[in-house]
């Protein structure tokens, strides 16, 4: 097998009983229709890279995945994403798709890498709209204007944790006492989670 990795070989020989015959078979499958393939680990887990990203495998507790680097353009649109590939959870030898259909899919993928296709981009997810800042903060920021200077200052995401975190309380005491540390947090010019932050 020509280009191969020996991190590869020890992420097999450290994968669970069950799941080394399946990645050992993909292994050679993509080898035996792509001969210049080449095998990196990249994010924790074996990738093939043929004139940029081609595929990938994985090995869990209970079950293998396997995918396409352009996975719905290789596979299709209705191909089911799930596990981490195209091809569903891989728990025996049995569930890998037929060496034909493999074999054209990732022939199919390394004509995309061989045109110089990009990655499919995702959708833009819409904005989540502005949260209603509730009556009680926005009287309070109205009478303290640092507090309010930060808060209009932030990004809507860090309005939004300030808001939230203050209607999550149950009591109105609880919620009187965050309302107290979120002016002068604020007046410090803090975010809400700014102890978590370097």
């Amino acid at each position: 097998m020509p280009a191969s990795d020996p991190r590869i070989d020890a992420y097999i020989a450290a994968a669970a009983p069950f799941a080394q015959p399946i990645l050992a078979r993909l292994r050679a499958r993509v080898h035996e229709a792509c001969p210049e393939v080449e095998e990196t680990i990249k994010w924790g887990s074996p990738f093939f890279v043929y004139r940029g990203l081609l595929c990938h495998m994985a090995a869990f507790k209970q079950h293998c995945a396997f995918g396409f680097w352009k996975g719905k353009q290789v596979v299709g649109e209705d191909a089911p994403e799930e596990a981490m590939g195209q091809f569903g959870r891989l728990g025996a030898l049995a569930d890998l798709p037929p060496k034909k259909v493999f074999v054209a899919y990732l022939k199919k993928a390394m004509a995309l890498n061989e045109a110089g296709v990009p990655t499919a981009t995702r959708a833009k997810k819409t904005p989540r709209p502005e949260t209603a800042v509730p009556d009680d903060l926005a009287a309070a920021l109205a009478g303290n204007a640092k507090a309010r200077g930060t808060f209009e200052a932030f990004s809507p995401s860090q309005r939004r944790e300030y808001v939230e975190w203050i209607a999550e309380a149950r009591r109105a005491e609880t919620r009187a006492q965050r309302l107290a540390t979120t002016l002068e947090w604020l007046a410090e010019g803090k975010p809400r989670n700014w102890k978590y932050t370097r």
